[in-house]
């Protein structure tokens, strides 16, 4: 066990260093975490041996693909129900538009240019199509959009966005057999079923140390991830979905909340993001810049040529279409957890998973520079003193990211 808790206290030194470099830099936390991951590495591996990181011992694993399962369930349960209801028509024509036009575009450039085989080059399209809904509430929070109608309702497209790219994640690379018809048919009776059991479950036996409202989570996702992956999907499909169904539960319930992001982004996400970014190669991004900056133009052309025209259909200013469409740009965690899917399963190479993984964290960073320095709206900026900040889970994930 020597070795164990050796390699655990590495991890976990890498993932507090990746912290602190967050707070010196102002940026994600998530990002700062892949970078660490991709440096560590390189290090690493050059001065002692690559295996040395165990990224393939199967307890990281383990801690890593949990992450990124409940990550993703708590990105969907960050759906705000009320406000999507109203606002549906505008989020879902933007959502749909930012999800597609990247989408069909990468897979193209990917195939046409670069010369990736068909199922890379469709790994490539969904990997590029994501928006990153913590990136997005972190620019709201610190303006006030969050507060506004406006900031719900980019919020709103970011999960149409985000929900197509797991989708056909889960369907694209899922051969469509008897085991597939079993995990669609009792997923929807889960996804029926949930919404009405888990407030009157959490109801009768919640609110004690025990914790029994994450077990319950968990043992619900865990479980769906199972049927999943036994289907040959992938185990972010259905954590996606149960956190939208019980967005008006989980979502509403602070003080659980509070206890699944300690969970989830004190423990999990760095073994996630850190193993993700040790998987980039730096040798063959600077043997192929030119595949990495295609990947990261057409993301963002054609997030514009999609997202923009919607903006103007829905009468919004020039800089308020802008801003919009900068935002709706930007990716990063369903889109390492999308390339990390592909290698892992053999769809895409080491320098292919390095250059979407590379243009991923790009597009984090570039359209909100842009966005923040040349388009903000500051008319939609509330007052001081109406800008209350909600204890949102979007919060936690900004703060985590």
């Amino acid at each position: 066990m020597t070795a164990v808790w050796g390699l655990a206290a590495l991890w976990l030194g890498l993932a507090l260093l990746a912290s602190l470099m967050s707070i010196w830099l102002r940026v994600a936390t998530a990002l700062s975490e892949i970078i660490v991951g991709t440096i560590a590495q390189l290090i690493i591996g050059a001065l002692i041996g690559a295996a040395v990181l165990g990224t393939d011992e199967s307890w990281v694993k383990f801690l890593s693909g949990t992450g990124a399962i409940v990550l993703t369930f708590l990105a969907g349960a960050e759906l705000d129900p009320v406000v999507f209801r109203r606002q549906w028509r505008e989020a879902l024509a933007v959502g749909l538009a930012s999800f597609f036009l990247p989408f069909l575009g990468c897979t193209a450039g990917a195939y046409y240019v670069l010369g990736w085989e068909p199922m890379p080059s469709w790994l490539a399209g969904i990997a590029m199509s994501t928006t990153s809904v913590a990136v997005v509430y972190a620019v709201m929070l610190e303006f006030g959009f969050n507060t506004t109608d406006y900031g719900k309702t980019v919020l709103a497209a970011c999960f149409v966005t985000d929900l197509g790219t797991v989708v056909a994640l889960g369907f694209i690379f899922a051969p469509f057999t008897f085991k597939t018809m079993i995990f669609a048919g009792v997923g929807v009776a889960a996804f029926a079923i949930l919404p009405w059991l888990t407030p009157r479950f959490f109801k009768l036996y919640g609110g004690r140390p025990s914790e029994l409202e994450a077990k319950y989570l968990l043992l619900i996702l865990f479980a769906l991830g199972a049927l999943a992956t036994w289907a040959d999907s992938e185990a972010v499909l259905p954590a996606y979905l149960i956190g939208m169904v019980l967005a008006g539960t989980v979502g509403k319930d602070h003080a659980l909340v509070r206890r699944l992001r300690t969970l989830t982004f004190g423990l999990l996400t760095p073994f996630y993001f850190i193993r993700a970014g040790s998987f980039v190669s730096i040798p063959d991004l600077i043997a192929a810049p030119a595949a990495f900056l295609l990947m990261l133009v057409l993301k963002v052309a054609c997030k514009f040529v999609g997202v923009y025209p919607i903006t103007k259909l829905y009468r919004s200013p020039n800089q308020e279409a802008m801003y919009t469409t900068l935002l709706m740009s930007t990716g990063l965690t369903f889109g390492t957890i999308s390339a990390l899917f592909g290698l892992s399963h053999e769809i895409i190479d080491r320098t292919q998973y390095s250059i979407l993984v590379a243009a991923v964290i790009a597009s984090a960073v570039i359209p909100t520079i842009i966005a923040n320095a040349f388009y903000l709206p500051r008319h939609l900026m509330p007052k001081p003193k109406a800008a209350v900040e909600e204890p949102t889970l979007a919060k936690g994930l900004a703060e985590a990211e």
